[in-house]
Parts: C-alpha cells; sequence; structure tokens
C-alpha cells in the first residue's frame, strides 16, 4: 500500500474568475520508504501540496490519501489524530519554542496525547542520541547552532513514530556543511526505520540525493523522475 496517494489534487484560491489555482489535478504515489525531492520555481505550488498532504490546508478537488485512508471522509477531529500519528514536520525556519529546552521542543507534539509520558521521555532520549545531540537536551535554542536547532527540530518531527515525515525547505537556513550532514542524518532514518520523506526544496543537488525527484510548475506535476542508486 502507497504511504500516500494524491488523485486530482486541486487547489484554487479566490473567485473562479480571478482567483489562482495553485495546484491543478496533481496525481501522485509515493510508496512507503521512499526519499522524494519535490522541485519547482517559487510559485509552483510546493508547499500548498505539502500543506495539503499534511492536512494543514483541505484541497478545493481531488483526494489525499495516507496509509490507505482518504482524509476527505474524516472531521477536524479525525484529521488532526491521523496528522498527529501518521506525519511529521521539519520547517525551514526550525519553529522551535525559544523558552523550551530542546527535550521539551521534542515532546511538543506529544503534549496533549495521553500515552505513557515515561515511554515518550525514553523515547525523546533514542531521539536526542541518533541525532548526536544527547548532551543538549537541557539546552534552549539560543544555546544551539542552526544545523543542531535543525537537527532537534528533525528529532522532534519522528517522535509520534510517523510513517511520512514532510519537510518545507528543512536545509534552507544552514550551511552546506550542516545541509550535508542533515540530508546524511534523514537519509539513514529513511533507510535503517523505512520512514518515508518528502522534501520541498529549491537545491538541485540536494535534490539529485534523494530517489526520486518530482517538478511542479504553476501547480502542474511536469515530471517524476526516479534517480539512479
Amino acid at each position: 500500500m502507497p504511504a500516500m496517494r494524491l488523485e486530482g489534487l486541486t487547489k484554487h484560491y479566490g473567485d473562479p474568475v480571478h482567483g489562482v489555482t495553485a495546484l491543478a489535478g496533481v496525481d501522485l504515489k509515493v510508496d512507503q520508504g521512499e526519499f522524494v525531492a519535490v522541485v519547482g520555481r517559487s510559485g509552483s505550488g510546493k508547499t500548498t501540496m505539502l500543506d495539503c498532504v499534511g492536512l494543514l490546508m483541505q484541497p478545493s478537488a481531488g483526494r489525499v490519501l495516507l496509509d490507505g485512508v482518504d482524509a476527505g471522509t474524516l472531521n477536524e477531529r479525525q484529521r488532526a489524530e491521523l496528522r498527529s500519528h501518521r506525519i511529521g514536520f521539519i520547517f525551514q525556519e526550525f519553529n522551535l519554542l525559544p523558552t523550551m529546552t530542546a527535550m521539551e521542543n521534542i515532546l511538543l507534539p506529544l503534549r496533549y496525547s495521553k500515552g505513557d509520558r515515561r515511554a515518550a521521555r525514553a523515547r525523546a532520549e533514542a531521539l536526542l542520541a541518533e541525532v548526536g545531540l544527547a548532551d543538549r537536551a537541557n539546552h534552549r535554542p539560543t544555546q544551539l547552532s542552526g544545523g543542531e536547532q535543525q537537527r532537534i527540530a528533525i528529532a522532534r518531527s519522528l517522535i509520534n513514530q510517523p510513517s511520512l515525515v514532510l519537510g518545507d525547505e528543512p536545509m534552507g537556513e544552514v550551511d552546506t556543511e550542516t545541509s550535508d550532514l542533515l540530508l546524511g542524518l534523514m537519509r539513514r532514518i529513511n533507510l535503517e526505520s523505512s520512514v518515508t520523506f518528502l522534501i520541498v526544496t529549491h537545491d538541485l543537488e540536494l535534490a539529485a540525493r534523494t530517489d526520486r525527484q518530482i517538478r511542479l510548475r504553476d501547480g502542474h506535476l511536469v515530471s517524476d523522475e526516479r534517480l539512479a542508486a
């Protein structure tokens, strides 16, 4: 079963005559364990597609299926539950809360969860070790470098054990060396845990190091290239 399937995904802003079509009938299937880059110029629909896949935005038409579940058939509570259990998010600007420690930021997606707090903390500690920051658990974002903050953001995206991680320009705020390290980290998690990654990026060199490159132009999917291993 695909991790994600889009069928005729369409998003229109504004009125039918003078509005803007950000996505125009996109069809796409991503299998579990793939590492996929989405590229295209600004305004091509990349972030809109990511927001629809992440259930942060309702499409105007078409379907988003996650692990076979049609998100369009769910109410808001069910959508929020699906999002919190199946999807992790990595943002360009880290989105770490400055008053919270690294550990607290990682645990934030589970704040309203009724799960075992001790198990959640153990998982967060394991993720801190996984991203090489076990000794930074009690540091606040201002005490961390940009690369360290993004590693914390990657750990946070994995705390709910998602099947799909969405990244919106996750390397956009770090230098080339750090970008390479972060990509290597995500690739290792992808390969070892079969977590699916869908990453929006302007960096064509980074995109060339993924399994597959999706290109959008003016809301249309114009190419879908599987890359050599």
